[in-house]
């Protein structure tokens, strides 16, 4: 299976920094507010999901999701969460550290088109 979202190992290390802090994590892609498209690390729960939600996947053992809406425009990209140094402007656990989650992206192949994870609704997650 080819995965919809994927973490670098510099990332990894600063979800662990955040979950000895916070406890249980989850990322949710921002569609535009506050820091542009960003991905946002939120204690669990914080966020209140419903069916425009879409789960992608699980990195480091956070769940991920994005909205429908967004999801219609980045469903042929692999997602990869990765963290560099500077303050974004957005509610993500990361940001008094100093550093901010980014997204890379890319095309996925058509043979690993063949082979998605499947997603499913924030309301089924």
């Amino acid at each position: 299976m080819t995965e919809r979202v994927k973490i670098t190992k510099e990332a990894a290390k600063i979800i662990d920094q955040l979950r000895d802090r916070y406890g249980e994590l989850m990322f949710h892609q921002s569609g535009g507010c506050c820091d542009g498209s960003s991905p946002m690390c939120l204690e669990k729960g914080d966020l209140l999901l419903n069916e425009t939600d879409i789960w992608l996947g699980n990195i480091h053992g956070c769940d991920f999701y994005m909205s429908q809406d967004q999801f219609e425009y980045w469903q042929h990209t692999q997602l990869t969460v990765d963290v560099t140094n500077g303050r974004g402007s957005s509610f993500s656990l990361e940001i008094p550290l100093g550093l901010r989650f980014i997204i890379k992206s890319r095309l996925y192949t058509p043979k690993e088109s063949e082979t998605l994870t499947q997603i499913k609704t924030g309301a089924n997650t």
